[in-house]
């Protein structure tokens, strides 16, 4: 890999001769307007549609498929969905609902099935009660068409009227028209498809991430049976079936596993006001964090709504008038925060909305005014009838949230003190962060180093004018086993919020962050890994809106230092390692690589390997330490040449289990964890 040189180092640029020649005339014209019809646009941009075109597009096209199957069972249609992973990429999902009218439209003069498989914003979803969906998930009315048209071929399977009618597509377009196939008494749909290889980067489904899409679905709607089959190895197929009566309180439940519960019942209430069904359940553990997950229409919303609003409201003006009414918070207590009475809750909020205001295809927040006031005024009754039929779980509860306060008021008394200190002492100690020249929050970087060693070198390899450096000295606390206020004494840690500029707590602003890029640098080991999980365990629940908004990375420093002569390359694992080594010894014309023996040299302890008669020197890099400024800046800094991850929450309910079984009290879990996934360890994604 050729040095490159460091990015803020000037060049001088030539300037431009003035030309006297006229300006061309522009080739701009009404004959460059283009207009993209039918499927195209999803064509040309698919991720307007699916959010990327990476794993989590890929996958975006089973759940669209599915939430129709689930749009049947939510309006009293359907009771099973299957969902199949089959070879070849291809993908199944069959439900036993009414089947999609296959009869031709009277306006396009197609049938029914093709107009909604080829025409954007088409459905039955959009009429009202006269449809059939009172409440849908999929309004938007482009998912099938979507999965259309990022589909190199598409079969379409309907089950309706005695009759078993098939259409069949390549790339979006009907191969042949819709014909009648068999007989049948079942009624129902299959839509199978397989994703277009020249338009995804990856075609290969996670069955793990298809199992807790279904497992939540199940959750979500009582009385439905969801199958996940994987039959892509003939030899192992797997299959696993959901079904859970309880509903939501079910989920809540599940997502306590393994954690201590403040109180045994689990509060689980639904009603229905003004046309908008509202189902909540929830359960407080020992836990420091706060774990609700918000639905509309059994879509999840990571960034909640109107809905959370209402429950936030409701929760905290409910709490605070019991724990008055019943003595135990006195008229000299100021009121619970929304914190206080959030710490260490598990709540899932389901809602069934007629007509749902999404902001954006991904239904990330739900807008709706009403699903406010339904919300708050439902939750707010049920949680008070709750509290007074169940005195010794609400005493558990004001405990919890009284000791909350308190831990608030100690941490805000910490967090003032370190803000106090960070602006006197200007983080100028030595240890501590080396920030760069530039003031410009959007082109800085701050890395988190481990060790002091690694962190001298990043200091002297870096470019001081937009790359921070700030070391840590060993393990840093498990904030996951802490609350603010602990975690707040730790020398480490008071230096990283400083250094961030946010905030922590309820005092968090995330325009006040002072890098663009956190980026996490640690060794490639054991003790590496550990530090780097505390660290996402940390940003996960204390600083979660810098992963959101694409702030957080982690860099991924080479492995091997390969050298040839005067020719230097880097490896980031060992399969790179042997083609970089072949690649440097072999001619062109040569032969196909061949496993390379690596030998110890007994004098200078390199490794060592002797390949197409040449000797090749070889490094491993046991820790960033071990690298030399020149070589870290190149490898690993450099904008032009470094490989950076960067962090995503894609799923934040499995993301909270992982933690928790990871960094949590119970060993027993973690034990589970490890033994199960120790043969992928090498490709952990945590």
């Amino acid at each position: 890999m050729p040095a490159a040189k460091k990015s803020g180092q000037k060049t001088s640029v030539p300037a431009k001769p003035v030309s006297k020649k006229p300006a061309a005339k522009s080739d701009y014209g009404a004959a460059q307007i283009q207009v993209l019809e039918g499927l195209d646009p999803v064509r040309k941009r698919p991720g307007m549609y699916i959010g990327s075109t990476g794993e989590t597009g890929l996958h975006h096209l089973v759940w669209e498929i599915v939430d129709n199957s689930i749009d049947e069972a939510m309006a009293g249609h359907a009771n099973t969905v299957t969902v199949r992973l089959q070879p070849d990429g291809w993908v199944s999902v069959l439900d036993n609902g009414r089947g999609i009218p296959v009869e031709k439209h009277p306006q396009y003069k197609v049938s029914a099935l093709e107009l909604v498989l080829t025409k954007l914003h088409a459905g039955g979803k959009f009429g009202g009660d006269a449809s059939g969906y009172k409440v849908s998930g999929g309004l938007h009315g482009v998912g099938v068409s979507v999965v259309n048209a990022l589909s190199s071929e598409l079969d379409a399977i309907v089950y309706r009227d005695g009759q078993v009618w098939e259409q069949h597509y390549k790339v979006g377009k009907p191969v042949s028209a819709i014909k009648a196939v068999g007989k049948t008494k079942e009624t129902g749909t299959q839509i199978r498809f397989k994703a277009d290889a020249s338009i995804f980067e990856t075609t290969v489904y996670k069955f793990g991430t298809i199992l807790d899409r279904l497992r939540q679905h199940a959750y979500l709607t009582r009385g439905i049976k969801l199958i996940a089959i994987d039959e892509r190895d003939p030899e192992h197929i797997r299959e696993y079936a959901f079904y859970f009566e309880g509903g939501v309180a079910s989920y809540v439940r599940h997502l306590n596993y393994g954690k201590k519960a403040k109180h045994e019942t689990v509060m689980h209430a639904r009603k229905q006001i003004d046309n908008i069904e509202v189902e909540v359940a929830l359960q407080y553990t020992e836990e420091y964090y706060e774990n609700v997950h918000c639905f509309t229409n059994n879509i999840l919303n990571p960034e909640g709504g109107t809905h959370l609003a209402g429950f936030r409201a409701a929760l905290t003006r409910v709490l605070n008038t019991y724990g008055r009414d019943k003595g135990i918070l006195k008229d000299k207590d100021n009121n619970l925060s929304g914190d206080d009475v959030r710490e260490g809750l598990t709540a899932i909020l389901s809602l069934r909305v007629p007509e749902p205001q999404f902001e954006g295809q991904t239904k990330a927040k739900l807008g709706n005014p009403e699903a406010r006031s339904a919300t708050e005024s439902m939750f707010a009754e049920a949680l008070a009838t709750f509290l007074e039929e169940h005195p010794r779980d609400a005493m558990s509860i004001l405990e919890k949230s009284v000791l909350a306060a308190r831990a608030r008021m100690a941490a805000r008394a910490a967090r003032d003190t370190v803000l106090r200190k960070g602006a006197l002492e200007g983080l100028t100690l030595p240890g501590k962060l080396s920030d760069c020249s530039s003031k410009n929050s959007a082109q800085s970087e701050l890395y988190i180093v481990e060790g002091d060693s690694a962190g001298g070198s990043a200091k002297q390899g870096r470019d001081r004018e937009f790359q921070a450096i700030l070391p840590l000295r060993g393990k840093i606390l498990n904030v996951e086993r802490a609350r603010l206020d602990k975690m707040l004494v730790n020398n480490e840690l008071k230096s990283l919020v400083i250094a961030l500029g946010t905030g922590i707590g309820d005092d968090f602003d995330i325009a006040r962050l002072r890098y663009g890029r956190i980026v996490i640098m640690t060794d490639a080991d054991v003790d590496g890994a550990h530090i780097r999980t505390l660290l996402l365990t940390l940003f996960f629940r204390y600083f979660p809106e810098i992963i959101h908004q694409g702030h957080l990375f982690i860099a991924q420093p080479p492995l091997f230092r390969i050298a040839v002569g005067k020719t230097v390359e880097y490896a980031f694992n060992e399969e790179e390692r042997e083609r970089i080594i072949h690649k440097l010894t072999t001619p062109v014309t040569g032969a196909a690589p061949k496993k390379i023996k690596i030998v110890v040299d007994e004098e200078t302890g390199e490794e060592v390997a002797e390949s197409g008669g040449r000797k090749v020197n070889i490094q491993r890099y046991k820790g960033l330490g071990e690298m030399n400024a020149d070589q870290l800046w190149e490898t690993t800094m450099n904008p032009t040449n470094r490989i950076m991850k960067r962090v995503t929450i894609e799923d934040a309910t499995r993301a909270d289990e992982i933690f928790d079984t990871l960094m949590g009290s119970d060993v027993g879990p973690r034990k589970r964890f490890i033994s199960s996934n120790a043969k992928a360890v090498e490709n952990l994604d945590i």
